[in-house]
C-alpha cells in the first residue's frame, strides 16, 4: 500500500475517534478539542493524499475509490454530530448529504459507460467550506457565531453549486442510459 493510500486508511480510522470525542463528556470541556484537532489532522491528510499521489504518479484504483469515500464519511459523520449537538440545522445537512448521493450516483453511471468525471473546482470549494464549517461549529467561539453562519451558508451555496456544475457539464452521460 502506498503513501496516499495509507493516509486515506487513516483518514477513515480517525472517523470513530473523531466521533467518540465530540459527543462523548469523559474529558469534559476538552473532548471538542480533541475532536477538533482529529478531524483538522484527517482534513490535511485529504489534501496531502491526493497532492502526494498525483505529484510521485501513486493514483491507484484504491485511491480512486476510497478517497473521495472517506471523505464523505468524514465530512457527513460530522454533520450528523453536529445536528445532535445543536451546531447545525438537519435540513442544511439533509442537502448536502443528498448531494453527495446524487453525484455518486452520476459518478457510477458515468462509469458504466466509461466516462471517469473529475472533481470541479467548485467541488474542491465546496469541502473546503464544509471542512472550515465543520471546525468552526466545533469551537463553537460565541465571538465569532456570525462568521460561522456565514460559512455555513457559503458551503451550502458552493453545494448546491456544484451539484448543478457537475449536472451540467456531464448531462450526456444520462443520455447514454438505457
Amino acid at each position: 500500500m502506498n503513501l496516499p493510500n495509507k493516509l486515506t486508511t487513516f483518514r477513515v480510522i480517525l472517523i470513530p475517534f473523531f466521533v467518540f470525542f465530540l459527543l462523548t463528556d469523559l474529558v469534559g470541556n476538552w473532548g471538542k478539542w480533541i475532536a477538533l484537532a482529529i478531524f483538522i489532522v484527517a482534513s490535511l491528510t485529504d489534501f496531502l493524499d491526493g497532492y502526494i499521489a498525483r505529484k510521485y504518479n501513486l493514483v491507484t484504483n484504491f485511491g480512486k475509490f476510497m478517497d473521495p469515500l472517506a471523505d464523505k464519511l468524514l465530512v457527513c459523520s460530522a454533520m450528523i454530530c453536529l445536528i445532535e449537538k445543536g451546531a447545525i440545522p438537519s435540513w442544511i445537512v439533509t442537502i448536502i448529504i443528498a448531494r453527495e448521493f446524487i453525484i455518486s450516483g452520476f459518478r457510477l453511471i458515468a462509469s458504466d459507460n466509461g466516462v471517469v468525471i473529475a472533481a470541479s473546482y467548485w467541488g474542491k470549494f465546496k469541502t473546503v467550506f464544509q471542512m472550515v464549517m465543520i471546525c468552526l461549529m466545533i469551537a463553537d467561539i460565541a465571538q465569532i457565531a456570525i462568521v460561522t453562519t456565514v460559512v455555513m451558508y457559503i458551503a451550502l451555496a458552493l453545494t448546491i453549486i456544484s451539484l448543478v456544475d457537475y449536472l451540467i457539464k456531464n448531462k450526456d452521460v444520462m443520455k447514454d442510459t438505457k
